[in-house]
């Protein structure tokens, strides 16, 4: 692993940092999406950020959150979830991603969760492989459907 490496929760002053992540992460969401999505996770108690930090730049960040509504699989609620992971290209499969969940998993138990849940695309085999990684099994599959009827 990295030496100078670190984990904290995120404060603003990672704010553009995380920005540009998430910008890599959720390329057809707008800037002011993805303000509003930091913005509110960082507001609210039932979300957590945490940041992994190498040399004073943050290199990823993990968003967790505890859902009282239903989360498919979900023996329990409330359930902790894993609503965003990003690690810098650089970083990635150094074990940085597995840590970070691991921060929001013991976070979630400190809030009484028994289960953490994640969702992804289902073509997008890099993010299903990395959850099965990570100590996830696949639920279910879905696929939405939608039909206008003007």
């Amino acid at each position: 692993m990295y030496d100078s490496l670190s984990f904290c929760d995120y404060t603003e002053d990672y704010f553009a940092q995380v920005l540009y992540m998430s910008q890599s992460l959720f390329k057809e969401s707008s800037d002011a999406d993805l303000t509003q999505m930091i913005n509110e996770a960082f507001a609210k108690e039932n979300h957590k950020i945490v940041l992994a930090i190498i040399e004073n730049q943050a290199v990823g960040f993990v968003i967790g959150s505890i859902r009282t509504d239903y989360v498919e699989g979900a023996r329990q609620s409330p359930t902790g979830y894993l609503e965003a992971i990003y690690i810098d290209t650089d970083y990635r499969k150094s074990g940085i991603a597995k840590s970070l969940v691991e921060r929001i998993e013991s976070w979630a138990k400190e809030n009484g969760c028994v289960q953490l849940g994640s969702d992804t695309w289902l073509t997008d085999s890099n993010a299903r492989n990395f959850h099965k990684k990570v100590g996830f099994m696949e639920e279910d599959e879905l696929v939405h459907f939608i039909k206008d009827i003007r």
